[in-house]
């Protein structure tokens, strides 16, 4: 009989997008293509599709608690990410409840949709910077976020760099902030800090495209590296690639995709013989601003 492979475990803790094209869908997609098994914790249900959200409903914290409960006593993640958490009670379930089984935590801090639907309640978000971001691997906020979590302005490249810096200072875990809708670029560039190493990530835009569940695609790929045991500098740098190959293959749905968005395509990814490397040797080794 032929031995079977022992998948490592990865949890996405996040809401469902009836479109299929972003959360707890675009993770499991993200997971299966990268090699884990994925779990999930659904905090919430959207009814929404590539061009918009039209309705929620949140998930109450008893049940969110379940399913955690349900995946960690048995399965054991290696690693685990949040995204859409919604409200106050979630963001306090989630944190609590990680802190009595702790793995790699990656938080994408989901707080507006790209359509200006707010997916994380007002009062959620001074939880989740005093509950749920100190004890997290890892935060990977897009440029508004980013402005929000720094309270600095980020318009250019170096402002990036001191956002992650003031984010870093502020919740001590590493950051990593996502400048793909930074205006006056040529390449979707990120900056990630840890407190010792700065890495600055790029890729070529794609041009006359607009996507859908990239922030999710990049936090589940990072997600995924941890769970296979990469270093978390290692882990981005794959997250990177992944991310950026799931754009460049991304594809239409729907008879109205011209006016909506196209989902990214998780299922391009290949595992590549580079993929031990240091993200450092893979991505700018020649810049100034990168250090061990």
């Amino acid at each position: 009989m032929t031995k079977r492979k022992t998948l490592p475990v990865a949890l996405t803790i996040a809401g469902s997008d009836s479109g299929g094209g972003a959360g707890i869908q675009a993770d499991l997609k993200t997971f299966a293509a990268c090699g884990v098994h994925g779990a999930s914790a659904i905090t919430c249900l959207t009814a929404q599709n590539p061009r918009q959200v039209t309705s929620l409903e949140n998930c109450s914290a008893a049940m969110l608690q379940d399913q955690l409960s349900a995946v960690i006593g048995v399965l054991h993640p290696r690693a685990a990410k949040t995204g859409m958490l919604l409200s106050a009670d979630n963001v306090k379930r989630v944190a609590q409840f990680l802190k009595t089984a702790p793995v790699p935590l990656v938080v994408d801090p989901v707080m507006v949709a790209t359509s200006g639907t707010r997916l994380l309640e007002r009062n959620a978000q001074k939880i989740l910077c005093d509950k749920l971001l100190p004890h997290a691997t890892l935060v990977t906020p897009n440029l508004d976020e980013a402005q929000i979590l720094s309270g600095l302005t980020i318009q250019e490249p170096e402002e990036m760099r001191a956002a992650a810096r003031a984010i870093h200072s502020r919740f001590g875990c590493a950051v990593l902030v996502k400048g793909g809708h930074l205006p006056g670029t040529r390449e979707a560039l990120d900056i990630f800090f840890d407190g010792h190493t700065e890495l600055m990530l790029s890729a070529p835009f794609v041009r006359g495209l607009t996507t859908h569940g990239t922030g999710c695609t990049y936090s589940a790929a990072i997600c995924a590296a941890l769970a296979l045991g990469h270093d978390l500098p290692t882990a981005v740098g794959l997250g990177k690639e992944f991310i950026t190959a799931a754009i460049a293959n991304s594809y239409r749905i729907g008879r109205h995709f011209a006016l909506g968005q196209s989902p990214v395509n998780p299922k391009q990814w290949a595992v590549k013989p580079s993929a031990a490397k240091s993200a450092h040797d893979r991505h700018d080794p020649h810049c100034p601003h990168c250090t061990r």
